[in-house]
């Protein structure tokens, strides 16, 4: 039963596809760039979400090893984008913060990799149905890891701003309080000076 296990635990680890997720700083009129060399056919994608910084956002570009830009988004928040590559080469994926400036912005992403469309015809010819569902469960974890990664920089972002409200409401509250007692010292001043007995002499 343990061999079992474990060998099925190594097919789930084999087909895994490549998937990285990586938290970064870009700092301000900086431009953070990735590389990634694929075969022509090959399904990537990229997802990411800015964690802190300014008004959380950045500029994102995706080119092709032809130069091109496959992708480009300007000042956004976060994203999601599949494609297939449309020749081999190195693809780059670019983060800029030259927008910015002086604010650093935390961006948290993943590059996700398929299978090479001549692995896959090569695994083709001798898949069964237990490794067409290892690979769907493989699949399926990845995509569970991705959103809990998303969910944990959506739980941070949340809590940076919850702090921040909370310093600002203490803040308030003590400013208030202190016009309170000064508002409170100047009534007892102005009272006790009207009610004061002035003699003429």
């Amino acid at each position: 039963m343990l061999i079992k296990l474990f060998s099925l635990f190594i097919l789930i680890t084999l087909f895994i596809n490549h998937s990285l997720a990586y938290f970064i700083t870009v700092d301000a009129h900086a431009e953070e760039c990735f590389f990634d060399k694929v075969e022509a056919g090959t399904k990537m994608g990229l997802t990411f979400e800015i964690a802190e910084g300014g008004f959380l956002d950045i500029d994102v570009r995706i080119i092709g090893p032809d130069g091109k830009n496959i992708y480009q988004g300007e000042r956004e928040t976060s994203g999601k984008y599949t494609f297939a590559a449309h020749t081999q080469g190195v693809y780059t994926y670019c983060f800029s913060n030259k927008m910015s400036t002086m604010t650093p912005k935390v961006v948290m992403f993943n590059m996700a990799i398929g299978e090479s469309p001549k692995a896959e015809a090569q695994e083709g010819e001798t898949t069964n149905k237990l490794e067409e569902m290892i690979r769907e469960l493989s699949a399926s974890l990845t995509g569970v890891k991705q959103e809990q990664e998303y969910m944990q920089v959506r739980d941070r972002i949340h809590r940076s701003i919850n702090e921040s409200t909370n310093s600002r409401v203490v803040m308030w509250s003590f400013f208030e309080a202190l016009i309170l007692v000064a508002m409170t010292v100047g009534q007892v001043y102005y009272l006790k000076r009207f009610f004061e007995v002035r003699r003429v002499v």
